[in-house]
C-alpha cells in the first residue's frame, strides 16, 4: 500500500494528460459506489449539476425501472455489483474505470469508455480515488496542475503527519481513551472525509465515522469524550466554524487533530487532502498489527439481486 501511495504524483499527473481534454455531461445521473461515489461529492458541493446517486439507491428506489437517455457510470474494477446493475437503466451511458474491457464497458449501450489511468491498486482506492477526481475535474473543465504540483512537492510532509497521528492515536488506543474516530470537512472535501473514513476503516478495523462539520454540530458532538475528531480545514468558508467546534469538543474530553493544506485553491484540496489521511491509514494499520485489509469481504463487491 506504501509503494501504491508513493505512486500517486505520477499516476495523477498521466491521468490529467491523458484525459486532458474530456468533456462530461451536464444534468444526467452519475453514478457509483463506495470510492466512486465519494468522488463525485467534490463535483456536486462545487455546484455543478450533476444527479449523484449511489447506484444501489438509484437501481432500487430512484429509477422506477424507466429508462434515462444518458448517464455516467463509474466503478475503477469496472465490476462492482450495484454499478452494473444500471447498464440497462439508460439508453446511452458512459463509463469511467480504470482498466480496459471490463464488465462495465461490456455492453450494446456503452456509448464512451473513460480510462482513469491509475495502473494496478491491491490494497485501499489510493492512486484510483485521486485519478477519479482529476478525470471528473478534467471533465467539467476544472484546471488541476496546481494540485498536482502540490501532491508532488508535500510527500513527504503528507506521511510525517500521517505517520504522527498514527502514533497518536495509537497512543490512546493502549490507554484505552478512544472509542471512535470521527472525520469532519465541509464543501467539496466532504468526499475527503468519507473517503478517508473508508480507507481508515478497511485498514485498521476501527470504528471512523465521516461527518460533515454541521451535521457533526448538531449531535454527534455530545460523543466527544475519549473520541478522536480530525478536522479537515483549508481556509474555506467553514474555517472558523470547524476551529471552533474543534476546541469545544477539545474542552469535553476530545482527543483533536486538524489537517490544514492552504496550498491549492480549497475547490481542489480533495486532490490532495486525501493523500495524508492514506499515510495515517497505513502507518496505523501497521501499528495496529493488522496483515490483511479486506479480510471481511473483497476488494470488490459482489451482490446478488
Amino acid at each position: 500500500m506504501l509503494q501504491e501511495i508513493y505512486q500517486i504524483p505520477e499516476v495523477a499527473l498521466r491521468c490529467y494528460k491523458k484525459n486532458k481534454k474530456l468533456n462530461l455531461p451536464v444534468n444526467v445521473p452519475y453514478l457509483g459506489m463506495g470510492s466512486s461515489y465519494f468522488a463525485l461529492l467534490a463535483i456536486k458541493y462545487q455546484g455543478i449539476n450533476i444527479q449523484c446517486e449511489l447506484a444501489s439507491e438509484y437501481f432500487n428506489f430512484l429509477s422506477q425501472n424507466k429508462k434515462a437517455p444518458l448517464g455516467v457510470l463509474i466503478s475503477q474494477s469496472g465490476s462492482s455489483s450495484e454499478v452494473l446493475w444500471c447498464k440497462e437503466l439508460f439508453d446511452e451511458y458512459l463509463s469511467i474505470v480504470n482498466y480496459e474491457n471490463t464488465q462495465l464497458s461490456k455492453s450494446n449501450r456503452l456509448k464512451e469508455e473513460i480510462l482513469i489511468h491509475a495502473g494496478k491498486e491491491d490494497h485501499s482506492a489510493t492512486k484510483s480515488y485521486v485519478n477519479t477526481l482529476i478525470t471528473l475535474y478534467n471533465g467539467f473543465g476544472i484546471e488541476v496542475k496546481q494540485a498536482i504540483e502540490v501532491l508532488t512537492n508535500k510527500q513527504k510532509e503528507y506521511e510525517e503527519w500521517g505517520k504522527s497521528i498514527a502514533d497518536k492515536i495509537y497512543s490512546l488506543i493502549q490507554q484505552n481513551k478512544m472509542k471512535a474516530i470521527y472525520i469532519i470537512g465541509s464543501g467539496v472535501n466532504i468526499s475527503t472525509i468519507n473517503q478517508a473514513a473508508l480507507i481508515l476503516t478497511e485498514c485498521t478495523k476501527l470504528p471512523v465515522i465521516a461527518l460533515p462539520t454541521a451535521q457533526y454540530d448538531h449531535g454527534p458532538k455530545e460523543a466527544a469524550k475519549d473520541s478522536v475528531v480530525i478536522g479537515v480545514n483549508n481556509n474555506g468558508i467553514d474555517k472558523s466554524r470547524i476551529n471552533n467546534l474543534l476546541k469545544t469538543v477539545r474542552l469535553a474530553d476530545a482527543n483533536t487533530f486538524e489537517l490544514f493544506d492552504d496550498l491549492a485553491e480549497e475547490n481542489l484540496t480533495p486532490i490532495t487532502s486525501i493523500v495524508p489521511f492514506n499515510y495515517l491509514a497505513y502507518y496505523l494499520q501497521k501499528r495496529l498489527g493488522i496483515k490483511e485489509i479486506f479480510s471481511v469481504g473483497g476488494k470488490v463487491t459482489t451482490v446478488k439481486i
